[in-house]
């Protein structure tokens, strides 16, 4: 669930020149951070695929995360992933086991949710990619990460994330889909709390 937590990455400072390609790629980039942090929330609804054709693997799970400033709540995959913004429940549902962890500030973390808040000091952009529909735009880690770069498809109509696909240093490529977006629904703080009087007989692994 690394990859799809949504801790803060720690920012490294960093200058780079651009091309002309790059400056169109962050102005696209800049319209999609400004317009999302509008949103007073946001639920996504998506497709994870996972493929590694060395390894013959192709899996492939639906997901929904919801958000609201730094707290968050992702259900992928059998497990839930909840946040207040200091800590973070993982919740096992097959095992009914609970893991408590204080929110990361791993240089190494990556989310797709703080990608856009942080490329400009982590990552070259490079469009690659321009059409009436949308753009595709190439994040290249400034410093080395245990990926090799990332791939961003923003649609042109709504100024919005439609997919990114992480290409793995291992050959595995990690594609998020995003098949319904929906802002400003009303959350309560209180959504993202893992409440264990919801889960009888729930193990408790407190691991800060």
């Amino acid at each position: 669930m690394k990859r799809i937590s949504l801790t803060l990455i720690a920012f490294i400072v960093a200058t780079v020149l651009y091309s002309q390609n790059d400056k169109k790629a962050r102005a696209a980039l800049d319209e999609v951070s400004a317009k999302t942090k509008t949103y007073s929330s946001i639920r996504i609804e998506f497709t994870y695929k996972m493929e590694n054709t060395s390894q013959k693997i192709n899996d492939s799970y639906k997901g929904v995360l919801i958000s609201k400033g730094d707290r968050y709540k992702l259900s992928f995959s059998g497990q839930e992933v909840i946040s207040d913004g200091k800590t973070v429940w993982t919740f096992l549902k097959d095992a009914n086991e609970v893991q408590i962890n204080n929110v990361s500030t791993d240089g190494d973390s990556f989310t797709p949710t703080n990608l856009l808040n942080t490329y400009n000091d982590n990552y070259k952009a490079k469009l690659i990619e321009e059409n009436a529909k949308h753009k595709v735009i190439e994040l290249v880690p400034i410093q080395k990460k245990n990926f090799n770069n990332v791939k961003v498809t923003i649609e042109n109509a709504r100024k919005m994330v439609s997919s990114l696909s992480i290409f793995d240093k291992n050959g595995s490529v990690y594609t998020y889909q995003v098949n319904k977006f929906e802002s400003n629904l009303p959350y309560t703080d209180n959504s993202f709390v893992f409440k264990k009087e919801e889960h009888p007989g729930v193990e408790v692994i407190d691991m800060r």
